[in-house]
This record gives C-alpha cells, sequence and structure tokens, in this order.
C-alpha cells in the first residue's frame, strides 16, 4: 500500500502549513554557493506540495514564502528572489487555473510595485477559484500581524466600536491576516530545523508540529503524504485527556 493509499479523506486536515526551508544548503550541496540557485530549484517543490493538497482535497496550504526579516539579507539575494517571484507567479497562473487554485496573500504590503502587479493580476485571475486555497505569506511575519491586530482592536475601542470585556480569542482572531480561514491542524518544517521562525504563531496554538530533515528543494507529494499520515496517527487532545477524547 503507497503513502497516498493510507491517508484517510475523512481526516484530512482542512488547513496545511509549510516552513519551506534549506534551500540555501541544498545549493551548497550541489556545489552552488549562490543561495539564488536553491530558491530557483525550489518552485518544483511549491508546485508539488500544491497539486498533491489539491489532489487530496485539502481546503487550504499556507506557505512561509519570505519574511519580514528577510528583507535584511544581501540585496542582490533579495533582488533576485523578487525577481524570481514575478517570473514564477506568471507562469504559475495558468496552472493554478487548470487545477482550480485560488491564490490568496498575507503580509504588510511593502513588496516593490513591480511585483505587487503581477501578484495583484494573479490573485484577481484566480479569485474565482473553488478548489484549493494557496495562501503565500508574503513579507509576512507573527509579530508583525499580532502587533498590527492589537493596534486595530485598540483604535475600535477607542471608537466605541468595541468594549475591552468583550474581546475573546475569537475576537483577536479576527483581527487576524489569516480571519478567512481556519486555523493550521498541521505545520511543516523542512530541513531539519526546530524552529518556527516568526510564523503564524496565534494560529498553531493547536497545530500538530512535524519536521522532516528534507530540504525544500527537495520536498515532493510523497514528502507531504508522509506529514499527513503521521498527522492522522497523532491523537489530538486539546486539554482533554486521552480518555475523554476516546468517549
Amino acid at each position: 500500500m503507497s503513502l497516498k493509499d493510507k491517508i484517510e479523506k475523512e481526516k484530512l486536515p482542512r488547513h496545511v502549513a509549510i516552513i519551506m526551508d534549506g534551500n540555501g544548503r541544498w545549493a551548497k550541496k550541489q556545489g552552488n554557493d549562490v543561495r539564488l540557485y536553491g530558491h530557483q530549484n525550489a518552485i518544483t517543490a511549491v508546485r508539488e506540495a500544491t497539486e498533491g493538497a489539491a489532489e487530496l482535497g485539502i481546503e487550504y496550504l499556507t506557505l512561509y514564502t519570505f519574511s519580514t526579516e528577510n528583507w535584511n539579507r544581501p540585496k542582490a539575494e533579495v533582488d533576485g528572489l523578487m525577481a524570481l517571484l514575478v517570473a514564477t507567479i506568471a507562469s504559475e497562473t495558468p496552472t493554478l487555473l487548470k487545477n482550480n487554485v485560488r491564490l490568496c496573500v498575507i503580509g504588510n504590503n511593502s513588496l516593490p510595485a513591480d511585483v505587487q502587479a503581477k501578484l495583484d493580476e494573479c490573485l484577481e485571475a484566480t479569485s474565482s477559484c473553488t478548489g484549493l486555497t494557496l495562501v503565500l505569506a508574503l513579507s509576512y511575519s507573527s509579530r508583525w500581524e499580532i502587533t498590527r491586530a492589537m493596534q486595530n482592536i485598540a483604535k475600535d475601542a477607542a471608537n466605541g466600536k468595541i468594549k475591552a470585556e468583550d474581546i475573546t480569542d475569537e475576537t483577536v482572531s479576527s483581527y487576524m491576516a489569516t480571519n478567512f480561514m481556519p486555523d493550521p491542524e498541521l505545520l511543516i518544517r523542512t530541513s531539519g530545523e526546530y524552529r518556527i521562525s516568526n510564523f503564524l504563531l496565534w494560529q498553531i496554538a493547536y497545530s500538530e508540529l512535524y519536521f522532516t530533515p528534507v530540504l525544500w528543494p527537495d520536498f515532493r507529494k510523497e514528502n507531504l503524504y508522509e506529514a499527513l499520515v503521521e498527522f492522522q496517527g497523532r491523537e489530538r487532545r486539546f486539554g482533554k485527556t486521552s480518555e475523554q477524547v476516546q468517549n
């Protein structure tokens, strides 16, 4: 029985998030010290993860594409990443449409104008798609998101739109950039690192964490299946005892 055959469709997570890590190390393993080489070869992994999730019927896939801290990387790498992003969005839009995938973005809207323009074109083109929602976290960090949410809550409280005593978990979630989708049940990080790296800190309170040594450019559908099979073998208790969950 293949890994895919072991996946129970009725136990699929609605939302999977991935920290795509290891592009630079992958490039070095190939004898290339230019990190952009790793980023270029990671496009196949993005396509495989997206197609794999869509084929299984997963509703949301969020990819940590570029963090706010990544702007501090060498200018040549950042410029190369932005150019690669534009080219990839343009080339992959037909595939997204073919697979009925809707593209969404979360982040602080600080992308270069040409990148934002190409992104907007793809967002508009795929807006009517009803299959998988692919969410790119671009110029995103969780601390930025939480800070912005607190600022907006404070503004609404000052304007009498909300009372402090009425603020709940659900209220805070509604102010997050991710308020249009459920929290991820499964978070995958590649490359063998064991960090969250400022990604969806509010949303992953009860997510299952899965770490794999596979470098992101080598990630394929089988690696997604492996993560899902392990996820389905875990007991999700949400603070309850095993006996309560089983009953």
